[in-house]
């Protein structure tokens, strides 16, 4: 009786085992090999706007998902002495403004007129005086003096033209420094108003009214509203085989159960030396309905597919090179394409063999 159930169980046991014994097919299917990355979407353009000033929040204008334009102002911070400074220089640009000055121009042209008149006065009276000196007629001493008055009346005339362009140079010079210095505090004053670089959205504000802020502190985070880019950290092992336009399939937490397609645009070339990776950018070509900056995703960057290839699982290979075709029948094969889970076949089988899985 004892020997009957040894044998009952002993046979039980062995028809377990070989139960257990996995055997599959090779079977005709798809397969693409491709590289994993997981990484984080950033939107288009996204950027992080920094005031160039320090100071207090004054106003406020867009509320975090506010669309804004180029240019258009995100937030100011409190500057009412810039304010005044600009007031002076527009004063200052007012004063010095040539157009206002052209009466100082017309009182020197007309220095000129006046000097000009006197020297032919004075030209003709020594040259007559001189004609009747000639002719015995008048004294010396008269003739010295128109000539003396002649030479005077000239000198006057060069000087008051001297004058003329100097004051004109020196109107022209005052205007446009003038016009300059409230340029410069206008720019100035434009440092205290924070303005958006690009069409998008306001992500992210960081502060409130009345906050003090400085220049090493982030204001807003902005971006575009319609255009993602796949920020993926790919290893320095795998980064030879990435290339411009290599497409790739994203899954995003947001949207369990579907798979978008998207392509490489952009390579960095610097690796990350703490990492060891590369920053490899995907945008793209099927987008989900409704995404934002900083979504975690993962994804399969596909190097190469084929439509049918000679299939099998990959843990039924023994060192990558040899398969199983009975209980001591090692075959030796070749291999082509693979993922995590199948791998080509390209010779060594056909899709009549049948294969053992090895023991693990």
């Amino acid at each position: 009786m004892k020997s009957f159930l040894c044998f009952f169980l002993l046979s039980i046991f062995f028809l377990s085992c070989r139960s257990k014994v996995e055997k599959v097919k090779p079977v005709f299917s798809a397969i693409s090999e491709s590289i994993y990355a997981s990484g984080i979407l950033k939107s288009k353009n996204q950027y992080e706007a920094f005031a160039t000033v320090n100071g207090l929040i004054e106003t406020i204008y867009v509320k975090e998902g506010d669309s804004v334009k180029k240019g258009e102002p995100i937030l100011s911070i409190a500057s009412e002495a810039q304010r005044l400074n600009k007031e002076n220089a527009g004063l200052a640009a007012e004063f010095s403004d040539f157009n206002a000055n052209q009466g100082k121009l017309n009182e020197a042209q007309l220095g000129i007129e006046l000097a000009r008149n006197k020297l032919k006065v004075d030209s003709a009276l020594y040259y007559r005086s001189l004609n009747l000196w000639e002719q015995n007629i008048g004294t010396k001493v008269e003739l010295e003096q128109r000539e003396l008055s002649y030479q005077n009346s000239k000198n006057a005339y060069s000087s008051a033209k001297i004058r003329y362009w100097d004051l004109k140079r020196q109107l022209d010079f005052t205007s446009l420094q003038s016009k300059k210095n409230l340029l410069i505090s206008s720019l100035v004053e434009s440092d205290f108003t924070l303005k958006s670089e690009i069409d998008g959205v306001v992500y992210n504000l960081n502060k409130v009214k009345g906050e003090i802020v400085s220049m090493q502190t982030p204001l807003a985070t902005l971006g575009d509203a319609k255009n993602f880019i796949l920020e993926m950290q790919v290893d320095e092992y795998d980064i030879i085989k990435i290339k411009k336009d290599l497409p790739v399939l994203v899954v995003l937490d947001s949207y369990r159960g579907r798979v978008f397609e998207a392509k490489i645009t952009r390579i960095n070339p610097m690796m990350n030396e703490r990492s060891k990776t590369f920053l490899v950018e995907a945008e793209f070509t099927d987008r989900p309905e409704v995404i934002y900056p900083n979504i975690t995703f993962e994804a399969n960057i596909v190097l190469t597919s084929k439509e049918k290839a000679l299939l099998i699982p990959r843990n039924f290979m023994i060192n990558d090179s040899m398969v199983l075709k009975g209980k001591d029948n090692m075959v030796k094969v070749k291999t082509g394409l693979k993922d995590y889970k199948m791998i080509e076949i390209t010779e060594g089988l056909t899709a009549d063999d049948e294969l053992i899985k090895p023991a693990q």
